[in-house]
Formats: structure tokens, sequence, C-alpha cells
């Protein structure tokens, strides 16, 4: 992470405590499983990675900073140009306007940030996300730390040592990236969302 969008350092966390999505357990409140069911938006992965990236480094509302510099931006499109790091994005016809990026090792996915310009499309993207890592046989979602947003999909607090055990042998497994990839339809994305790991293999 960097200090702020203009900071030429990079820091380093560890936190004690780590946000965890559960894939066998993940929340769609019933409102939003409608809206991605419904929605005209076309979910795409990997589509322009770099301009998802952009658009969670970008200064909007309420945000004046952010932990996004250009170090990272950099090293994250470098990521994603190696096969290692990938892109959820919504799309209203030519225009971006929602999504997340995050990094894959193993059956393991470590979700960075998310963005929206539009109602909810940073949450389909998640609900997309989820879906595409049960379908794809992950074992592991990190969202880093638990805030308020994601306290409605039931994101869990997990000490450090819980979390390396959960995470050694995800980063054993191979998912397939084909699966992950693959085009879906919202009435399939609430369905993988909502089913556990086991029935998803």
């Amino acid at each position: 992470m960097a200090d702020s969008r203009e900071a030429d350092e990079l820091v380093m966390v560890r936190p004690h405590i780590r946000g965890v999505i559960p894939l066998d357990s993940f929340h769609v409140p019933a409102r939003l499983a409608r809206t991605v069911r419904t929605t005209e938006l076309e979910v795409r992965v990997n589509a322009d990675f770099p301009q998802v990236i952009a658009g969670c480094a970008a200064l909007i509302r309420d945000r004046w900073d952010t932990w996004i510099n250009r170090r990272i931006e950099e090293a994250y499109t470098r990521l994603h140009e190696q096969g290692h790091a990938h892109s959820v994005e919504c799309w209203a016809g030519h225009t971006l306007v929602g999504g997340l990026y995050g990094v894959q090792i193993g059956a393991a996915f470590f979700g960075e940030s998310m963005f929206t310009r539009q109602r909810d499309a940073s949450k389909i993207a998640l609900v997309h996300l989820v879906a595409r890592l049960n379908r794809a046989s992950f074992r592991l979602l990190d969202a880093q730390f638990v805030n308020a947003h994601l306290k409605q999909f039931n994101i869990l607090d997990v000490p450090h040592g819980l979390y390396m055990r959960a995470l050694r042998p995800a980063l054993e497994q191979a998912p397939d990236m084909e699966a992950f990839r693959a085009a879906m339809t919202g009435e399939q994305a609430v369905a993988y969302a909502r089913q556990s790991t086991s029935q998803a293999s």
C-alpha cells in the first residue's frame, strides 16, 4: 500500500485479523440478487484491467486520497499481463461503470480494490467474482480487511494463525481458470455465489 496517491514509498501490511469472504457461505441479499439477475450491465473478465485499477485509484466524492499510487498501478498491471491479476468488470455499452481486481495464487484470490460509477455496479461485480471462484473451484477469497460495506456479505474476522492454515492448502491447488473467465448469466451468478464450494466443484 501507499500512504497517498502521490507517495513514492510502499508500505507492507500484514493484518493480525484478516477479512475473509467465505466462498461456502457468501450472503447475497435478496434485493441484490434481483439486481444481478435483471441488470442490463454486461459483466466481463479482464476486458480492460488498466481501466479498472485506474477507477479504483480515482479520487471521487468523499474520498480525498487513495492508497493506490502509480507504482502499484504499474506493478499490478504487469501481474495482469503475466496472468496473475484479474478484473471483473461491469459495462454499460462501451462505458466501464464499476468493477474490482485482485491477484490469484493457486486456488486463492486476493481481492485488492473495487469501485463503482453506477449504483450496485461494484456489488454486481463482487457477486460475479464469488460465483466464478466457486465455479472454478477456488478455496479462499481474501478481502484483507473487514469493513461495514462487506459485512452484508458475511465477511469473517480470521486470526492470522487460522488464516495461514486455510491459505497454505489453497496455494497448492489449481483452479479451472477457463471456468473463471467463461461467460456467466446473472441467474448463474446468483446460483453459483450461493452454493457451497463442495457443490460447485
